[in-house]
């Protein structure tokens, strides 16, 4: 769950630091007071872009920090792993936003991610609901996949996908064959005499800079051939280096016979006479390596004006021409021996449909088994939030060709009302009736949804005191899976709450600022008549009765 919520400089919220607890939660406060903002901190957590006008009048930058405390922290590691990431060392993950006004800036676990990443992690970890955030259950895939999750398919799904991507990419490798038949005989030449120029030359990644090397020794051989005999003739010469450090070693010799102290000292000399003896032997063998016979050297000098040549033409790079002729030599074999490889992948998209529809078919007889139970289940919560007769299917339909998600497309329809005609979610208008149907199919689903914390932000609007009470209570009964934070403006809801919280605005040395604090007691008593609507006893007796209720 969310364990920790920290948010500072972010609109009317100077510093705010939230310990929450498990089940459901309430936050409750007047319009204004600032109950967005902790919404929009936790879009934020999410990877949503930033506004920078949402930073603190005066500051340059706000900070939204919040800690999760997974159960099994093992999907997040591996979605931070493919992000190149380290995964996480305990079941805690961390995640920072700090917005400036010139550079924003995102976190999980100390390590920079970008907001991509983020968002991806985001998904995982909250389930945010709003007025107008529910598209994801009006799309016929997310319809789809819903159902998947309450049939368990998973696995077969994935099997499914995998044999599907090869028959659509073997469809794509047969429709490139196919039109590789439109080649004229000019552009066949062509190819031809291309493969033809880069195969004779027989290239390699070596012809890189190792040819280069020896371009430019075999040009320069004359004058690389006289100054190393000069540096030959400085070391053996008349009196080159080699007779003066033999004469110095002789004078050395005779100085350690008067004084034994000096022969560590002078140990060096030795050492130096040694490796001047070497780079003399160097040097003599580099001289006689050199004697370039010059044929060697125009046929080197001929390589090299043809490696750059075809570098001119399929480079820049030697890798670049080489992965040119792989090209031309693939689309010559597709163009020359199409008709063969027509049949064989003819043969094999044949083979692969086959398989695939067999998944498929497996896969539908799950999908039928299990839509009439998740309609009856969705259909007894929407039941218990206000839609006495309302009727609620799962239509399966079957598809003309397969597609990613499988043989057929999923359509949740819905009637309200007795007497007319069930139809797609999307067609119904009324914000009130999606949140209660939304929350209907999170209850329906809530043993398989694996989201550790869910956000409903007033998805009790535009319902009634009784209908509230009811949304209410299928949150609590969330909240026993889940951690649920309800944004309401119904006493009903946010008495029922395991926790409750309000925002109030304060001004102090002429600023507004929002603060947040838990109310228990008398003070939750206190908010639950404000929120009532009237002072007095009677609006006490009923706020009291809601929390024994």
């Amino acid at each position: 769950m969310l364990t920790l919520l920290k948010i500072r400089n972010l609109a009317l919220v100077e510093e705010l630091s939230w310990d929450l607890g498990s089940g459901l939660i309430s936050v409750t406060g007047e319009t204004g007071a600032g109950k967005s903002v902790i919404v929009g901190a936790l879009k934020m957590i999410l990877g949503e872009r930033a506004d920078k006008g949402m930073i603190r009048t005066g500051e340059n930058t706000c900070t939204i920090e919040s800690i999760f405390d997974l159960k099994d922290p093992q999907e997040i590691n591996a979605i931070l792993e493919e992000g190149g990431l380290p995964p996480s060392e305990d079941t805690q993950i961390i995640i920072r936003r700090s917005i400036g006004t010139s550079v924003n800036r995102q976190f999980i676990n100390d390590s920079p991610v970008t907001l991509t990443l983020l968002k991806k992690v985001g998904e995982h970890l909250v389930d945010l609901h709003g007025p107008h955030d529910h598209q994801s259950l009006l799309s016929q895939e997310r319809q789809l996949a819903m159902l998947d999750a309450y049939a368990s398919t998973e696995k077969m799904l994935s099997e499914y996908r995998s044999t599907y991507r090869t028959w659509r990419l073997k469809n794509q490798e047969l429709e490139e064959i196919k039109n590789a038949e439109n080649a004229s005989e000019q552009e066949l030449e062509l190819l031809r005499y291309q493969l033809e120029e880069i195969q004779s030359a027989n290239l390699n990644p070596e012809d890189g800079d190792d040819l280069q090397e020896r371009y430019q020794r075999s040009s320069n051989s004359t004058r690389l051939q006289e100054l190393s005999s000069q540096a030959v003739s400085a070391l053996t010469g008349d009196d080159g280096l080699l007779d003066r450090i033999s004469e110095l070693q002789r004078i050395v010799r005779e100085l350690e016979k008067y004084d034994n102290s000096l022969s560590d000292k002078l140990s060096s000399l030795e050492t130096a006479s040694i490796e001047l003896q070497d780079l003399e032997a160097t040097l003599t063998d580099y001289t006689e390596e050199l004697d370039i016979d010059p044929s060697a050297a125009a046929s080197i000098e001929e390589r090299v004006n043809l490696v750059e040549s075809l570098k001119r033409k399929y480079g820049p790079s030697i890798e670049d021409v080489i992965a040119r002729q792989n090209t031309i030599a693939e689309r010559l074999d597709n163009i020359e021996n199409r008709s063969e490889k027509i049949e064989n992948l003819v043969n094999e998209l044949g083979e692969t449909r086959r398989h695939l529809e067999g998944i498929g078919v497996k896969l539908t007889i799950q999908r039928k088994k299990s839509a009439p139970k998740l309609a009856k289940e969705i259909a007894s919560q929407l039941k218990e939030l206000g839609f006495k007769q309302s009727a609620f299917e799962v239509e399966l339909t079957t598809q003309k060709d397969p597609t990613l998600h499988g043989l057929e497309s999923c359509n949740f329809l819905f009637g309200p009302n007795p007497g007319e005609p069930l139809q797609p979610l999307r067609q119904i208008a009324s914000s009130g009736e999606i949140s209660r149907v939304m929350l209907a199919v999170k209850s329906s689903l809530a043993e398989q949804d694996s989201t550790p914390l869910m956000v409903f932000d007033e998805i009790d609007a535009n319902v009634g005191g009784e209908i509230a009470r009811a949304v209410g209570k299928k949150m609590a009964l969330l909240g026993q899976l889940h951690q649920v934070i309800a944004i309401t403006h119904f006493p009903q809801v946010a008495a029922i709450a395991n926790h409750h919280y309000v925002v109030e605005k304060e001004v102090t040395s002429g600023r507004t600022r929002s603060k947040l604090f838990q109310v228990e007691g008398e003070l939750r008593i206190n908010e639950l008549v404000r929120m009532l609507g009237g002072g007095g006893q009677q609006a006490r007796a009923m706020a009291a009765s809601l929390l024994e209720n």
